[in-house]
């Protein structure tokens, strides 16, 4: 039996390892969308859809996570702790990443409820966060917590990672070859305003 003090710790550990995998597998998805390494199957409304649901259910988790902190006896965090970056004095270094990803995280679901109401250079520049907010997050994950040293946590860190560079290096492959394929010819030079010699 878990005892009532021991509930919000099990439920802060929880729910933060949950919202890392939610939030690991909606950039993977997001990447998957955009590079359209499936091909057309499964269709791109299925993938937006999953990727949107995804990132929302890791903001859950998230919130779950922080609530169980403050409501936690072990350590005593107050709200400053988990809002402001090395305001806690416990692992303030560890935490402070947390905070930050808690941040990026925020700002990529917000401007995603609200892109039909802003720019789409405003909201493809706050995405773009997307990659950095994993990077973040994961390394909060390795280094807060007593799960960090879980192999299982660690491995799938790594792997999560590295399928996201792949992606990602597939992504910067494939948006460089549109560019090439779309940019204009250009003009020999002798058509470039000169009058050819009778």
């Amino acid at each position: 039996m878990v005892g009532a003090t021991q509930l919000w710790w099990y439920t802060a550990r929880s729910g933060g390892i949950v919202a890392w995998a939610l939030l690991t597998a909606s950039v993977l998805f997001g990447l998957s969308l955009s590079t359209k390494v499936f091909g057309k199957r499964p269709r791109p409304n299925w993938l937006l859809d999953l990727h949107r649901f995804l990132g929302g259910a890791a903001v859950v988790f998230t919130v779950v996570h922080v609530v169980s902190i403050l409501l936690d006896q072990f350590v005593h965090f107050g709200v400053a702790d988990v809002l402001v970056p090395f305001a806690s004095s416990w692992k303030p270094g560890a935490v402070a990443w947390g905070i930050v990803a808690l941040y990026l995280l925020l700002a990529v679901e917000i401007t995603s409820l609200l892109r039909a109401h802003i720019s789409k250079g405003l909201w493809r520049a706050t995405h773009y966060a997307s990659f950095p907010l994993f990077v973040v997050a994961s390394i909060h994950a390795l280094t807060a917590g007593t799960d960090r040293n879980t192999l299982l946590l660690r491995y799938g860190v790594i792997v999560s990672a590295v399928a996201v560079l792949v992606l990602t290096l597939i992504r910067v492959d494939r948006a460089e070859h549109h560019d090439v394929m779309t940019s204009p010819p250009v003009a020999p030079r002798e058509r470039r305003g000169r009058i050819p010699a009778r």
